[in-house]
């Protein structure tokens, strides 16, 4: 209800009375003046004084508006207070899941870290990041999303004591207050919070997943003390993959090079600094460069080139790697079709984390980027690591599905570094397996890594995949690999991923180096 509706009715009700009054005054005042000049009321009446019968009149009138007025002056009050009171709640909570906003929530905060400096028990603070919930947003549409943050709040809200305060301060973040509470146990409240949040949650007839990272904090000297070093345990939870991280004042030291971070990164996606090397993947029968595999980059205008390690897990953790990847796929295609273009057939790879597998709109945007770019599927080849393709098997599985179905081809990076088995990876349509580096670049002189890549290689082709050894560094290593009958490799020893405008005469270079006679 709006208040002002009800300052409109009080208004109303006094114009009302205004003109009524009015009335009794006209209605008194002729028959004032018909008692003067004539004899109506001794007429009606009989013999009386005229002032007692003028007065008992306006009385009676008095009486008649006065009580209808008094009604409607008292329903204009009460609307008017239950349009105050729902407005101070409306001030104060969140409108989609009922709880505390961040208003109201300050308004709690400051109560208790008061009592707290005035000698009472300490007040604790945790502050709850949901993780996938945008892929939820992003791939099953708000209203699923807004569906999920009300089970979530509902979920929380039973899970916690009664002099909790549960707060929705805005997005996918919640806050629990805990009035006299010390460390300990606000751990033990934030342990039960994680579990409670990694139940599947039954939303729209769809069982949905996440998880959350939580931030906690005790007894800052105020209230914007204790959020800030909520907020930056939060981020060191996130980081680390730790589900829960108390405050220590170590982590300042952290928290805003990770913040300054993400806030660049997040530009860089936006304004278009990434760019992307290509290194050549060769068969190693006959030589001749099959495709590339795309590496990104980061040109920082003041770090200068930025390797990928340092802010892909950057990414993965705070919800940008979505972007990211569709960047990346946006600059390979296009580079692909320019080098199809010249009449170059090469295959582009590019890297899946393991929450783009897990988008379920992966699909229709990797199609349209293929339309877009005017190339076969069979263009692009997307790698994915055991280790992701394992951590939700059944949603990997159908986005696989459904990605094998579009055309284009899907290979297993990494392999020998999770603990997958081929097996198990033989039920993926995948059809082509990358032997991790770090047992290609041994082999010449560990003999049981030489195994471990001749037994891939053999079980590889029994299940009729392709086998691609990452690190190749030396002739040596290349040569050994052609006996033991490995289809492809990729390494600094053909080539170091270089920027498109080289790629085409290190194409050149390999072919003929590859050509040549070997020295004797």
């Amino acid at each position: 209800m709006d208040l002002h509706a009800g300052t409109g009715g009080i208004a109303a009700l006094r114009t009302r009375v205004l003109r009524e009054a009015a009335v009794v005054v006209l209605v008194t005042a002729a028959f004032t003046a018909a008692s003067a000049y004539g004899d109506w009321p001794e007429m009606i009446t009989g013999p009386a004084d005229d002032v007692v019968l003028v007065l008992a009149f306006s009385h009676l009138l008095m009486m008649v508006f006065g009580k209808r007025r008094s009604d409607e002056l008292k329903a204009e009050v009460a609307s008017r207070r239950a349009a105050e009171q729902e407005l101070r709640h409306r001030v104060r909570h969140d409108e989609l899941t009922g709880l505390l906003n961040r208003s109201g929530l300050i308004d709690e905060a400051a109560a208790a870290v008061a009592a707290s400096a005035a000698g009472g028990p300490p007040t604790a603070a945790i502050l709850i990041d949901l993780d996938r919930f945008k892929e939820v947003n992003d791939t099953l549409g708000h209203h699923v999303g807004d569906m999920l943050l009300r089970s979530v709040a509902g979920r929380l809200t039973e899970e916690l004591r009664d002099d909790a305060v549960l707060a929705r301060p805005g997005g996918d973040e919640f806050v629990v207050l805990l009035p006299g509470c010390g460390p300990e146990e606000a751990e033990q409240v934030a342990g039960r919070v994680l579990r409670a949040l990694r139940r599947p949650f039954a939303v729209d007839g769809l069982l949905l997943e996440v998880d959350g990272s939580c931030g906690l904090a005790v007894d800052g000297s105020d209230v914007a003390e204790l959020f800030r070093h909520a907020d930056v345990a939060m981020y060191a939870a996130k980081a680390d993959h730790l589900g829960i991280a108390v405050y220590r004042p170590s982590l300042d030291a952290e928290a805003p090079e990770h913040l300054t971070l993400f806030g660049d990164l997040r530009r860089a996606i936006r304004e278009g600094e990434l760019v992307v090397h290509y290194q050549p993947r060769v068969a190693l029968a006959g030589g001749r460069v099959l495709g590339v595999e795309a590496l990104v980059r980061w040109q920082h205008p003041v770090h200068g080139l930025v390797p990928p390690a340092q802010f892909v897990p950057l990414a993965e953790q705070t919800g940008l790697v979505q972007p990211l990847t569709e960047a990346v796929l946006d600059q390979a295609l296009a580079a692909c079709r320019r080098w199809h273009d010249q009449g170059l057939r090469l295959t582009v790879s590019v890297n899946l984390s393991a929450r783009s597998l897990l988008d379920v709109g992966l699909p229709d945007r990797v199609a349209e980027l293929l339309a877009r770019h005017e190339l076969p599927a069979d263009r692009l080849e997307l790698e994915i690591t055991e280790s992701a393709a394992m951590k939700d098997p059944v949603r990997a599985l159908d986005v696989l599905h459904r990605l094998r179905d579009l055309g284009l081809e899907l290979s297993v990076d990494d392999y020998g570094t999770g603990h997958a088995s081929l097996a198990y990876l033989s039920r993926l349509p995948v059809s082509t397996l990358k032997i991790d580096r770090s047992f290609v670049q041994t082999m010449e002189l560990d003999a049981s890594d030489r195994t471990i890549v001749r037994s891939t290689i053999d079980l590889a082709h029994s299940l009729g995949l392709r086998v691609v050894a990452e690190g190749v560094e030396t002739r040596a290593t290349w040569d050994e690999l052609a006996v033991l009958g490995c289809d492809a490799a990729q390494g600094y020893w053909l080539a170091r991923p270089l920027p498109e405008a080289e790629l085409l005469g290190c194409v050149a270079e390999l072919r003929h180096r590859l050509a040549a006679p070997r020295p004797v």
